[in-house]
């Protein structure tokens, strides 16, 4: 594309989904969370696509999320080339609903997990760390490298937790171009994605965590205002990974959502 490769896996038929991950991580951690649900729920055909200079993709002269929509436009008018849903997880929920402010008629769907509502580390009513389950022994038997990045976000620190994160989140967040992340990528748009002149009335499915660190999960809430087919909902037990953290939950929330919208 015009800032450069772009890696994308497709995987099944049907309608098309656009599904986009978070700051820092990768498509791995998205075909984690979401196959389980699509490989019960038929007729979906799935874009995990890589956002510049994270996964497999360069980030070429990118420099801020106005870029990046730019790209994710180009991506649907070429690639996927009809109306779609979109899949927005944390800094691509931020993405996803500049995308629905821009685009609206390119969308049929959307799915926001855990969304970005403030660009910025930690900004708006996050929730402190507060760890609600964990195994010691487990933790005593991790290496420090691995107790550190298992610990710094999550709140369920249990061995099948661990797993899952060590199989979907450690190999994206290795992947990561952190100069390029830390140092050249601006987050913020250039525009306020949730200033829209009409309610958005495209059904829309909010996902969140309730001991969530990184972007909370109440400030989420205030998009029912903007989001009136939205339907919103607050995991409890879960931080900001809360699809390794409830996989069962969060399972079943998307599968009954798409089956009835």
């Amino acid at each position: 594309m015009k800032y450069g490769i772009i890696d994308y896996d497709v995987i099944g038929t049907g309608k098309p989904v656009l599904i986009i991950h978070g700051w820092g991580i990768s498509k791995l951690t998205m075909k984690g969370a979401f196959e389980p649900v699509f490989s019960e729920v038929d007729g979906y055909k799935r874009f995990y696509i890589d956002l510049p200079g994270m996964g497999d993709s360069e980030h070429g002269d990118v420099k801020n999320s106005d870029d990046i929509l730019k790209l994710l436009h180009g991506f649907a008018v070429d690639i996927i080339k009809e109306p779609f849903m979109i899949i927005g997880q944390s800094y691509g929920g931020l993405l996803t609903r500049g995308f629905v402010n821009k685009f609206p008629e390119l969308i049929s769907k959307i799915i926001l997990l855990v969304p970005c509502m403030i660009p910025g580390v930690k900004q708006g009513r996050v929730e402190q760390l507060k760890v609600v389950c964990k195994d010691d022994d487990l933790l005593n038997a991790l290496s420090k490298e691995e107790r550190d990045s298992f610990t710094l976000m999550n709140v369920v620190l249990t061995k099948d937790v661990w797993e899952r994160y060590k199989t979907y989140l450690m190999p994206a967040l290795e992947s990561a171009d952190w100069d390029f992340l830390n140092n050249v990528l601006e987050g913020s748009f250039s525009f306020d994605p949730d200033d829209i002149e009409e309610p958005c009335q495209i059904p829309c499915l909010i996902i969140t965590a309730k001991q969530d660190t990184e972007v909370g999960y109440k400030d989420q809430f205030d998009l029912m205002e903007k989001y009136t087919g939205a339907t919103y909902v607050a995991v409890e037990n879960a931080g900001h990974n809360l699809q390794i953290e409830q996989p069962e939950i969060f399972e079943s929330i998307v599968k009954s959502w798409l089956r009835t919208h």
